[in-house]
């Protein structure tokens, strides 16, 4: 049986990069220093991704979008990663992370909370 986690080598370096910018910058800023801080982070780890990139949201068969919504990363175009910098993460914000994975079409995403006292995080696969 294969346990191996998929895209484990680029979770990890996000999730790496993650715990460096929370124990430099620690819990109490917005969301988007926090979003800076983990740009800087995985450019040192060499990791490729695109910020806040736009993607249509489609209702059944609809030609056209219904709206729009962005994910803070797509990292190596394989893994999605949400920030959020609040006390703690609820049921709400795993809904939205799922929700990006399929809008995105991806399979592996990330929700990032920097807003307890510690790092938090959970993995989440479609």
């Amino acid at each position: 049986m294969n346990t191996e986690l998929k895209y484990k080598d680029i979770t990890e370096k996000i999730l790496g990069a993650s715990f460096e910018v929370h124990k430099f910058l620690g819990n109490g800023f917005q969301e988007v220093i926090y979003q800076r801080a983990l740009a800087w982070e995985m450019k040192q780890k060499g990791l490729e991704f695109a910020r806040e990139i736009e993607q249509d949201i489609f209702y059944k068969d609809l030609p056209d979008p219904i709206g729009t919504r962005r994910a803070d990363f797509v990292v190596a175009s394989k893994v999605l990663v949400e920030l959020k910098a609040i006390i703690q993460l609820e049921d709400v914000h795993l809904a939205q992370a799922l929700n990006y994975l399929k809008a995105y079409k991806l399979k592996v995403g990330l929700l990032i909370n920097f807003g307890s006292k510690s790092l938090t995080f959970k993995r989440i696969v479609l």
